[in-house]
């Protein structure tokens, strides 16, 4: 069994849509970022390349590559699970933002993402309780933990 963990963050962005976990959240702003900038995938990716020793999600999507300028970050995933050389059993997440709150779209992330990996997916959400740039409203960020079998 191997453990890897992911962290990404983003800050808020006018005239985006903010997509977690491959889900379009209703909020007036997005996050800024290359690809559909979602935090949460992208900390669930940096998670599976630690678990397997791939490297990093920049190093595989670098956002200097127009290529993914855009990108769903789904697919990136769907990427990466084609790469991991055994089964992904669980893949535990936290979200750390002031706003929005998450409670009713956590089921539909969890699904999605657990869709994606073929794995038990939990996903959480916290606030920063107003301290530091997360808790002054100017993005999300999220850290990842996945376990791989790779017999």
């Amino acid at each position: 069994m191997s453990v890897g963990i992911g962290y990404d963050s983003h800050r808020f962005a006018e005239g985006r849509r903010l997509v977690l976990g491959g889900v379009e959240i209703d909020h007036e702003r997005g996050l800024a970022g290359h690809s559909d900038a979602d935090v949460l995938t992208h900390a669930v990716i940096d998670a599976l390349l630690g678990a397997t020793g791939l490297g990093d999600i920049g190093a595989l999507f670098s956002d200097d590559d127009p290529q993914w300028l855009d990108a769903d970050s789904l697919d990136l995933l769907r990427t990466v699970v084609g790469m991991v050389g055994g089964r992904i059993v669980n893949i535990d997440a936290t979200v750390v933002c002031e706003e929005p709150r998450l409670a009713s779209y956590r089921a539909e992330m969890e699904r999605i993402l657990a869709e994606v990996t073929s794995a038990r997916v939990n996903v959480k959400a916290t606030t920063n309780e107003g301290m530091g740039w997360i808790g002054r409203g100017e993005g999300i960020a999220c850290i990842a933990v996945a376990s791989v079998d790779s017999e």
